[in-house]
């Protein structure tokens, strides 16, 4: 079972293919992805090698204001497939002034199709880090901002990857869940949220209006962390602009019944 279309965020559609890549190998089931002794630590060290990638690139041949690109990402030297994916889920997170599928399926491609479109001030950074490490996975955190000239701010997304480090392959939602928990894992994620409302001095001023325009909405955007799966959402997702992208989190300790043991901190 998956969360109906209308939930997700359109960013989560982009790896279609690498869930569906996913979904042909079962989770493993003799050992922990989380271990015991570092759920105290925001993340680990450990896991696969990175090295990072940086520049920023100015239209060629344009003088005064120019259409620039930046980039702040990470590679995987001896992990092509990995390098790969993240090049591609990049670019294609920059869809948000083109109709339909993007003439282009790489950052440098990107590049390309943006000198031949951009307008004078737009500008578009993308990037990419490890948000959680161990032995078996390795959490991505990929983001883009675009700014069109012309528009009051920029626009944001994010996207996590959970990649199995030995079956080269992204974890799905339905993967790291229990047989028939996700309506469970959709209600921990609502109970989350409203904990998260409680914080928000606007959600408290006035209850009603807050969330007629900005209501719950269910997520598979998340990524393991020491201390829980972590949910991020866009700007304008389930807040205003200002907000920026929040985070819910959901502790291991409320998930006991809902992920699959495998996906748990180990018991010492």
């Amino acid at each position: 079972m998956r969360l109906p279309l209308h939930t997700l965020r359109p960013a989560v559609m982009l790896f279609a293919l690498a869930l569906l890549s996913a979904c042909a190998s079962g989770p493993r089931n003799n050992i922990s992805l989380i271990p015991g002794d570092q759920v105290a630590a925001q993340t680990s060290k450990e896991g696969l090698f990175t090295q990072p990638v940086k520049w920023e690139h100015k239209k060629p041949g344009c003088k005064g204001e120019c259409p620039t690109i930046k980039l702040d990402s990470i590679v995987f030297p001896g992990n092509k497939k990995l390098t790969e994916l993240v090049d591609h889920a990049l670019a294609t997170m920059t869809g948000i002034s083109t109709k339909g599928v993007q003439p282009y399926d790489s950052v440098a491609g990107y590049q390309d199709y943006f000198w031949k479109t951009a307008a004078p001030r737009d500008s578009t950074l993308l990037s990419a880090k490890t948000r959680y490490r161990n032995k078996n996975l390795t959490v991505v955190e990929l983001n883009t901002w675009q700014y069109l000239t012309g528009a009051a701010h920029g626009i944001s997304a994010t996207q996590f990857l959970n990649w199995d480090n030995d079956h080269h392959i992204v974890l799905a939602l339905e993967q790291i869940l229990q047989p028939g928990k996700l309506p469970d894992y959709v209600a921990a994620l609502k109970a989350a949220h409203q904990k998260w409302l409680a914080g928000n001095a606007d959600a408290r001023h006035d209850p009603q209006t807050y969330n007629r325009l900005w209501p719950f909405q269910a997520s598979e955007n998340f990524a393991f962390t020491d201390q829980g799966l972590v949910i991020k959402y866009d700007t304008y997702q389930i807040a205003p602009y200002y907000f920026g992208q929040p985070e819910l989190l959901l502790p291991y300790s409320e998930l006991r019944d809902i992920l699959q043991p495998q996906y748990l901190p180990a018991q010492g």
